[in-house]
């Protein structure tokens, strides 16, 4: 067996992990965004020995990776020892288009569900350079109904990362390789008052305890040998615990992590165990006994709330003898619900007694620790510079039109609860614009530029985009403080369920939860319901309390709005990923294309009529443009022509079969000539083409799915053109659209407006 050393120096520093300050508390809002899938845990491994290094204490690290520290000397010899590893994924080829597939890590799929859960969600690919942004693709819910057996997305062969390349040698170019490690882009968020929910809640709150716990680990007085062990590839055999406890042998041992039930079969939860109540001492004999008694023995003379529950011992697996865990051994954990999902929560409470009784168990001065001075709120935002960096890959056309993009993409507003939404779009206007803006009745923000003249005949023109996002809605609060929350709009439930939320209330503060999954769904064989049967059926969500006052005390009531968080993040070239891109792009054009004409407008185009409408309920059944519609009929104001400006879903991509909707990003705006509500005029297509082509805007035509607010125009007469962006992974979380392509569709909204 090789010698071990103190490791010397700052290993795999810069991007791959977060900087420690000499004699600074850990800073897990920093730690918790390293990416540290299993086999590629470095980065988390060198921030971590930076850490305890910073605390006074003198690290060591092998061959796998694992750090650990001992003080004292002699008999008994403890260790403890917490997994850092999380599951993911690592790039396993490039495809001609500039596609990255993928291989789980491990390669035994966690639960039924791990791999579907991933389908259209942001992810960071870690490369040698840095991050890059990406997403794993998905179907679009509005070529849906063009299948008649849709694309699976369950199997892990459909599963692709689309980075904004268009080639191979443009993913390679940005620095993706195969072996490159993958893990979903959703920083930790907190859930209800004091819970934390992420994607790898349950693989983090271990070493976050005992990295917390070992501050104080120099002025531990228990007598013996305490060794604190971070250990990598738990998710791949227990190969970093079978080093340490080859390498260390102990007499006591205590692992801390999450705990499964003793079922093998089993991938679900500890029974009967929520967040909140408490430290779960595992036992892998019925009844206790030895190291867990006397654990639980401890915690109840500390006054920390702690039970003993049967569990599954750490995996150790692979070729040759296994190292034998020693008899005084017991698991140390916290309750969570649905582990090993992008929802699993936690409660910090729960990992501050944690860390206390780790404490008390090596004999260490006791970290003073409240919810007020919580050292475990990685759901705060980090201090600049202290996580790892996304590299600069982005090309846009202009900086004016990204931060309108960026703006409006990321308010938020649901059908039916669009303020938020409309706040933004008008923080955009030009101040001249937003003093002669109104809301109407339906909510809708309207803008009219122009008026008759008398003598003058020039066609009054209507440009209409919708404000509202897709969402859910609380119906009802249970006893036990869970919601029952309805969809608002159309879209693949998977894409939502399992995963984090925010709880919008109507004084603009939000609260975190998470929405539950279906029935059955961690037990061997889960099949998901039809991908469009959630349509109809109500989903449940969790906002961390256990009763209905508890969480009526946050502030939530029924009718409040849920939407996911949401980040604007810039893909390769010019190429953009935020859920909500349909319609904020169209919003965002509609602003641009008013910035264009500007406040002379009326002057320099006497007779011209032109009318901008921010629409409501869009995704509900077009309501807000069906009010606006009915309303100018009856007062005999109808415009003469109506463009709608609204999401062109494209069929680019890797699961779509491309047999329509095949209009590539980046390639220019889309004349949307037909889709499922609407078909516009031969004539008007071939008008808005050549006007565009006159005018050196690229453009494409074509055939896609949904509908858009044109339908409601038509009946009373008025001539309507439906124009859009090509997008991807239509109402999904990782919505993805070309920069070069809005920025087309405002320029051409500003020749209509004076041309048409």
């Amino acid at each position: 067996m090789r010698a071990l050393a103190p490791l010397i120096g700052a290993v795999l520093v810069g991007v791959l992990a977060a900087p420690a300050f000499a004699g600074a508390p850990p800073d897990f809002a920093a730690l918790s965004r390293i990416v540290a899938v299993s086999g590629y845990e470095q980065g988390l491994s060198a921030a971590i020995v930076r850490q305890l290094g910073a605390a006074g204490l003198h690290p060591q690290t092998d061959n796998l990776d694992d750090v650990w520290v001992s003080v004292g000397h002699g008999k008994p010899h403890r260790l403890i020892v917490a997994p850092i590893d999380q599951p993911g994924y690592v790039v396993g080829a490039i495809t001609a288009q500039g596609y990255l597939r993928v291989q789980r890590l491990p390669q035994r799929e966690p639960n039924p569900v791990f791999d579907t859960l991933s389908f259209a969600q942001p992810v960071h690919v870690l490369t040698p350079q840095g991050l890059l942004n990406g997403g794993f693709a998905g179907l679009s819910i509005h070529l849906a109904p063009g299948h008649l057996n849709p694309p699976s997305m369950a199997p892990i062969g459909n599963l692709y990362v689309d980075l904004g390349a268009t080639s191979a040698a443009e993913a390679r170019a940005a620095g993706a390789d195969i072996l490159d490690p993958i893990a979903l882009a959703q920083p930790p968020i907190t859930i209800g008052a004091d819970d934390e929910a992420g994607a790898d809640a349950g693989d983090r709150f271990g070493w976050e305890a005992l990295l917390e716990a070992a501050q104080g680990l120099a002025q531990a007085h228990a007598r013996g040998t305490t060794t604190i062990a971070f250990v990598t590839q738990q998710w791949l055999g227990g190969r970093g615990l079978a080093r340490v406890l080859t390498e260390l042998p102990a007499e006591q041992v205590v692992f801390v992590g999450r705990l499964f039930p003793p079922a093998p079969d089993s991938d679900g939860a500890i029974s009967g165990a929520l967040p909140g109540e408490g430290v779960l001492i595992g036992t892998r004999a019925a009844g206790g006994g030895g190291l867990p008694d006397a654990l639980r023995t401890l915690a109840h003379a500390d006054h920390v709330p702690a039970r003993t529950v049967a569990a599954r011992a750490p995996l150790i697996s692979g070729f040759g003898p296994r190292p034998q865990l020693p008899r005084e051994f017991a698991m140390l954990g916290v309750p969570t619900v649905y582990p090993v999902t992008p929802a699993e929560t936690f409660a910090r409470a729960d990992v501050r007694k944690l860390t206390r009784l780790i404490e008390d168990y090596v004999g260490e001065p006791v970290t003073p620790m409240s919810v007020e001075h919580d050292p475990f709120d990685a759901a705060r935002i980090a201090p600049p510079g202290s996580v790892p960096g996304v590299l600069d890959v982005a090309r846009a056309p202009d900086a004016r039109l990204l931060k309108t993009l960026e703006t409006v993409t990321t308010a938020y507003g649901a059908s039916g609860h669009e303020a938020g939404a409309r706040a933004a779009i008008l923080s955009r206007l030009p101040a001249w614009a937003r003093r002669r803006a109104h809301v109407d009745p339906a909510g809708n923000l309207v803008l009219h530029i122009g008026h008759a003249v008398p003598g003058v005949h020039a066609p009054s023109i209507l440009f209409d985009a919708h404000s509202d996002e897709i969402g859910y809605q609380v119906t009802r609060i249970r006893g036990d403080g869970s919601l029952v929350v309805r969809e608002l709009g159309g879209f693949y439930g998977r894409y939502y369920l399992g995963h984090v939320m925010l709880v919008h209330l109507p004084d603009g503060r939000s609260v975190g939860a998470v929405l539950g999954l279906p029935a059955g769904w961690d037990h061997p064989g889960f099949k998901w319901p039809p991908a469009l049967s959630t349509l109809s059926e109500p989903a449940e969500a969790y906002v961390g309390t256990d009763s209905r006052a508890a969480t009526e005390r946050l502030g939530i009531r029924v009718g409040d709005f849920l939407t996911i968080p949401k980040v604007y993040r810039p893909l390769l070239g010019s190429h953009f990923q935020a859920r909500s891109t349909d319609d904020r792009a169209g919003d965002t054009a509609l602003i641009e294309a008013v910035r264009a004409l500007g406040p002379d407008f009326a002057r320099q185009h006497p007779g011209r009529q032109l009318t901008f409408l921010w629409a409501t309920r869009e995704e509900v059944g077009l309501q807000g443009a069906a009010a606006y519609a009915a309303r100018v009929a009856k007062l005999g104001r109808e415009p003469d022509v109506v463009f709608a400006v609204d999401m062109f879903v494209s069929s680019q991509s890797p699961l779509e079969t491309g047999r329509y909707g095949d209009q590539p990003l980046g390639a220019g705006f889309v004349v949307r000539a037909v889709d499922l509500s609407h078909v516009d005029s031969p004539a008007d297509v071939q008008r808005v083409v050549a006007l565009a082509r006159a005018h050196g805007i690229a453009v494409q035509y074509g055939i896609t799915g949904g509908g858009n607010d044109s339908a409601v125009y038509t009946r009373y007469g008025v001539n309507a053109v439906a124009l859009g962006w090509p997008t991807k992974y239509s109402h999904s979380p990782a919505e993805e659209a070309d920069t070069r392509d809005v920025d087309g569709l405002a320029r051409i909204c500003t020749v209509l407006a004076k041309n048409w």
